[in-house]
């Protein structure tokens, strides 16, 4: 039974820092991309980032870029997402998904995940 359970979220101020894991098993972690998505209240869910299966090949969103960073533990066949420079914006509900590929999807392709976890708030305020 494939599980995808996240957890690192909280309350920070601006400019702060989270580092959200995504704890994952029931199938074989060094064959799929997993990646990281988030949705507001009020807004549509959008992809943040994803890492492809082996050599740790990312792609991230926009806004994320040089804040963000996602990375694999294969021994404790974890996801993070390593979020820096937190903005107001930044507050959402983020979950983790695995997709059913190798590698990871390109943005057409980026709702097709197999299964996503409960998520893991974060809300950024002063």
């Amino acid at each position: 039974q494939v599980q995808l359970v996240e957890s690192g979220g909280g309350l920070v101020q601006p400019g702060g820092s989270l580092r959200l894991s995504c704890a994952t098993s029931g199938f074989a972690w060094d064959l799929y991309a997993i990646g990281w998505f988030r949705q507001a209240p009020g807004k549509e869910r959008e992809g943040v980032s994803c890492i492809n299966s082996e050599e740790g090949i990312a792609n991230y969103l926009d806004s994320a870029k040089g804040r963000f960073t996602i990375s694999r533990d294969n021994a404790k066949k974890t996801v993070a997402l390593q979020m820096n420079s937190l903005k107001p914006d930044d507050t959402a509900l983020y979950f983790c998904v695995k997709y059913g590929t190798f590698g990871c999807p390109d943005s057409a392709g980026a709702f097709r995940y197999e299964y996503w976890g409960l998520g893991t708030q974060v809300a950024i305020s002063s």
